[in-house]
């Protein structure tokens, strides 16, 4: 028997709950309550409780308030955790930074009806400049709610999508999704509706997987929507199932996820109890089952073929295509693959409709995107902006430009499969057709902002070492290709090069891009041969003059105390190795070949005696 979730009394038309005044007036109560009434809330996903979110909340729970409080997911502005916002007489003030040293204070300031002037923000999102030229559709909830109170997610609308897609059929779902112009959000921009429709077709026992492995350095999209608006995630999944005519639903994930787990377990067991998942969900003939696994944090497994193989529980090697998923997936049986962003878009779709969503982005970039500002970046977390906005936006109104006020450099786009886009390029609209044009890539979401500090050499070998200890080893181009381009960086950045390394690099680069077996390889060289082409002249430097014109590179600099010192011993004792000896009140000496080149001398020396070339 389905029950209504406002009433618990039976349902026999395929919804979620009555429409009738007595359960209207609970999801209006309990709506008002998440947007009018006096309510305190914390943000609680990891990186709010990497800043002391939780102790601040638990703290704020032992005061005496009249005021309900809880923990909810996170809005985006990671830069700003703990963030606490507090509605009280019909007033809202969001603050920033707000440890649980400052309970206390925020505690009297509320008695008073006054707000915590040095901590305050703002009175709504949009007043702050970090949301002003943002779009949220995938994180309107984030924030905003509790991510496990299923009454709360619906009474927000959620699971409108889930039950229109069951009251239209499979062949219409997958025909809003193609009219939607949804392109997948993993990276490849491939039509999600298009995809869905290939899955559909064979007959029999089939998969739908959520590729939640998000492996790229600085990106953590997919973990804020699992861990902030998990139902969201999960209702654009049951509604794969049902298109493609799966019954079954794997979410692949990383077991270094594991709040994004807890909160997903906790929600999958709500959805089965309130027959969302399970045998004939709401009575429409359709089951669905879902299960979790835990990736073991191998990069190479966010790459389909790799992921399907892990799942199967072998090692995560990647084959060839065809066959497709959609032919022959896990145990091949017909699978159908997208990432967590994808299936949030498709709940919203569902619900909105194709013509509402197409009003959103540009010319075939329909929707919104999520993406993770960091690096040195004033303003880093997770943002959403409609497809077709300029870079330049992102990290100067949104990003609010660079740390410390110093020189934008690049921002690298993509990951290590990505590569940098320089100031000239920062018009550039930020969608599938425009950024392949800069030598970079959309990829899942991610950018990583460089200042006039960060050496593009040291740059490229940190992208290189990443890609050369992720690869599988299957393929000969990808496993000892991207070991020899190390090699190759490794000795730029130590000045060992000759000018015709570089030619070599160029080569080597070309011919593991035209000959890796699978993305992780052929993407590889991407920040190599970007640097190259856009940062040669500081390649240069490091093979002609055997300098790093930032000093980043430790193997070209060299430490030397001048006749400013007046012996005072301070290097000496932060030398990690006894390099510097000498007598106090007397002029200190490095023995160039004890030192390591680690500067701590040259950072505690307060006389500025010590340079640095």
């Amino acid at each position: 028997m389905v029950k209504c979730l406002f009433c618990e009394e039976e349902l026999t038309d395929g919804t979620l709950f009555h429409d009738s005044d007595r359960c209207n007036s609970k999801r209006k109560e309990i709506l008002d309550s998440i947007t009018k009434d006096d309510r305190i809330t914390v943000g609680l996903a990891t990186c709010g409780i990497s800043a002391g979110a939780q102790v601040t909340l638990d703290k704020l729970k032992e005061t005496e308030q009249n005021i309900p409080i809880e923990g909810v997911g996170c809005a985006g502005m990671c830069f700003n955790e703990p963030v606490v916002t507090v509605r009280k007489d019909g007033k809202t003030a969001i603050y920033s930074d707000l440890t649980s040293d400052n309970v206390e204070e925020l505690v009297e300031s509320i008695k008073n009806n006054t707000k915590l002037q040095e901590k305050f923000i703002g009175e709504k999102l949009t007043d702050i400049d970090f949301y002003k030229k943002q779009k949220r559709i995938l994180m309107k909830r984030c924030g905003l709610i509790n991510p496990t109170d299923i009454k709360q997610y619906i009474s927000t609308g959620g699971f409108a999508g889930l039950t229109k897609a069951l009251s239209i059929g499979p062949e219409e779902v997958i025909k809003t999704m193609k009219d939607s112009g949804l392109r997948g959000r993993g990276g490849a921009g491939f039509p999600t509706g298009l995809k869905w429709e290939f899955a559909s077709k064979p007959k029999g026992e089939k998969y739908v997987v959520i590729n939640a492995d998000e492996g790229d350095p600085g990106a953590f999209m997919n973990r804020i929507l699992m861990e902030s608006d998990p139902y969201q995630v999960l209702e654009g999944f049951i509604i794969a199932g049902y298109a493609t005519g799966a019954n079954k639903g794997i979410i692949y994930t990383r077991a270094e996820y594991p709040l994004a787990i807890k909160t997903l377990e906790k929600a999958i067991a709500t959805l089965k109890e309130n027959n969302l998942i399970g045998e004939n969900i709401l009575g429409k003939g359709f089951s669905f089952e879902i299960s979790i696994m835990k990736g073991a944090g191998a990069f190479v497994c966010g790459e389909e073929t790799s992921l399907m193989r892990s799942i199967e529980g072998k090692r995560g090697h990647p084959k060839p295509r065809p066959p497709y998923p959609a032919e022959s997936g896990i145990f091949g049986k017909p699978t159908n693959i997208n990432n967590v962003e994808s299936y949030a878009h498709a709940s919203n779709i569902l619900a909105i409709g194709a013509e509402e969503y197409q009003k959103l982005g540009s010319e075939n970039n329909n929707g919104t995107k999520c993406i993770c500002l960091t690096g040195k970046i004033k303003h880093s977390g997770v943002i959403e902006v409609e497809l077709g906005i300029p870079l330049r936006d992102l990290i100067y109104d949104i990003g609010g430009g660079i740390k410390n006020d110093k020189k934008f450099k690049a921002v690298q786009s993509g990951g290590p499969s990505g590569g940098c886009i320089v100031e000239s390029e920062l018009d550039t609209p930020l969608d599938f057709d425009h950024i392949p044009n800069t030598g970079a890539i959309m990829g899942s979401g991610g950018l990583v902002v460089m200042d006039e500090e960060d050496c593009m050499v040291n740059v490229s070998k940190f992208f290189l070492t990443f890609t050369a200890d992720e690869s599988c080893g299957k393929c000969v181009p990808c496993r000892e290709g991207t070991k020899r381009m190390l090699e190759l960086v490794d000795k730029i950045s130590k000045g060992l090069a000759q000018e015709a390394d570089l030619q070599r690099l160029k080569v080597l680069a070309t011919v593991i891009r035209d000959t890796s077996l699978c993305g992780l390889g052929q993407t590889a060289p991407n920040p190599v041969l970007s640097t190259l082409d856009k940062f040669k002249d500081e390649y240069m430097s490091h093979i002609v003059d055997k300098k790093c014109p930032t000093q980043k590179c430790t193997d070209l600099l060299n430490y030397d105390i001048t006749d400013k010192c007046v012996g005072c011993g301070n290097c000496e004792r932060h030398c990690p190795v006894d390099a510097i000896k000498g007598k106090l009140k007397e002029k200190f000496i490095i023995d160039q070949e004890k030192c390591i080149k680690c500067g701590q001398c040259y950072k505690a020396c307060a006389f500025k005696a010590i340079n640095r070339v």
